[in-house]
Formats: structure tokens, sequence, C-alpha cells
């Protein structure tokens, strides 16, 4: 096994399992789908990156900070669903991408590279992961309440404000790093179908969590394993991997 590969393996299974794991909680609030504009809303510092040659992933952070800021201080000033602000944000987004955006380099914005990622970017994602998953565990119950019922959490003593924003910022480095394994485009894939493929075989809360970040782990490795067989863009592969691992799930879904 090259150092490369190595290297790309790593990150995309730590990238992977932490994105799936989150997924399980976006998944309760119907929230998949906003890591898709996020990784939207990446586009302009990757279209950075591109362009001084410098991580992906990290030309992605603060946009995609600067957009869970926004979208956390609209959601506290006028009470709209986080998934519509979401909407609004990304759009500006986008449109500021394509005025930077070298289209001979959009692959890589796109469907993502990360079988090109060094140790520094590998290292920095690994450490990332760890952090997300410690302070997304932690949080758990009490975000899933939130989730779930956002009053009654509020009854129990739950800090609301305080959660939403570790949530949110959670997103935003799973995003920011989902934009090297998968791209701008793939983002919600990364952390919807394998959540939904772990509701369909887990019986209980804690196996929910787990199930879902092997899931995603297996799809990485067999994504960035046949990116290297064939020559193709590792990301599609990821994802169409989770994807048929979600087909399998199916049958043992509970009617």
């Amino acid at each position: 096994m090259t150092m490369e590969l190595l290297l790309s393996l790593t990150s995309g299974v730590f990238i992977a399992g932490a994105a799936a794991y989150l997924g399980t909680l976006m998944l309760s609030k119907r929230m998949a789908v906003v890591a898709g504009p996020l990784g939207h809303l990446a586009l302009p510092g990757v279209a950075l990156a591109l362009v001084y040659g410098f991580s992906i992933s990290l030309g992605a952070f603060p946009f995609v900070v600067l957009g869970i800021v926004l979208i956390w201080l609209l959601e506290m000033r006028t009470k709209l669903p986080m998934e519509a602000l979401t909407a609004i944000v990304f759009a500006g987004g986008v449109a500021t991408a394509f005025l930077f955006l070298p289209i001979d380099r959009a692959e890589a914005a796109l469907v993502g590279n990360i079988l090109s990622v060094g140790p520094y970017e590998t290292a920095a994602a690994v450490v990332l992961c760890v952090l997300v998953f410690i302070a997304v565990n932690r949080g758990y119950a009490k975000i899933m309440l939130i989730n779930i019922h956002e009053d009654m959490a509020r009854i129990e003593g739950v800090n609301v404000r305080l959660y939403n924003l570790l949530y949110l910022g959670a997103i935003a480095v799973i995003v920011a790093l989902g934009v090297d394994l998968v791209g701008g485009l793939l983002t919600a894939a990364l952390v919807a179908i394998p959540a939904a493929a772990a509701r369909n075989v887990s019986r209980t809360l804690p196996q929910y969590g787990v199930v879902a970040a092997a899931i995603g782990i297996v799809s990485a490795v067999a994504g960035i394993l046949a990116a290297t067989a064939t020559g193709l863009p590792a990301g599609p592969l990821v994802i169409i991997a989770s994807a048929v691992i979600f087909l399998a799930t199916v049958p043992f879904a509970r009617s």
C-alpha cells in the first residue's frame, strides 16, 4: 500500500465515520439535506484554495463557519426553520463561488479530491473528526431531545442556544472536511445515506450511531479503493457504495 493511498484511506475513514454519526442527529430533525447547501456555501473558499494552491478544506472552513453563524443568528432573530435559513444563505455562497471558481479545475470542488491529501491535511482531518465525535457524543441525548421537541428540552433545563451552536459547529467542520472527500455537490449524501441505512437495521439509539458510523467507514474504504483501481473520482464512488449498502438494508426496515 502506497503512502498516498494510506493517507487517503485514513482521511476518508475519519471524515465519513464522523459525518455518518452526525447524520443520525441531522436525520432526526429532517436536516440531512442542509449539508448540501452548506457544501455549496463552501465553494467560494474552495475556489480561492484552487486559485492560490492551498488546502480545499482550509479554504472551505471559514466560509462554512460564516454561514453557520449567520444561520444561528438569523434563527434566533426570525424564528424561521433552520433548513429555510440555510437555503437562503447558501445562494449567496454559490453565486460568489462562480465568480472565482476556475472552470478547468472545478472537478475537485464539485466531487472532491481525497486521493491527493497530504500528511498535514490527514492529521488535521483526524484531529477535527475526533473532536467532533467527542463533542457530539457528549451532547447527543440533549441535541436529540432538542431535535425532537425543543420546548420539552427547555423544560428539562437544556441550554438550547448553546447546544444548537455546538450542533451547527459540528456540521460546519464535517461539511468543510467532506468537501475534500466527496466535493461540494455530495456532502448531503455523505451524512444522510449511512444514517438512513443505519435506521433501517438499528433497534436502539446507541446502536443507531455506531451502525451509521460503520456504514460510513465501509463506504469510504470501498469508494477510495474502487477509485484507485479504476481511475474514476473517489467522491461519487463513496456515495455509490453508501447507496448500495442502503439498498441492501431496505428489506430489514421496520414497517
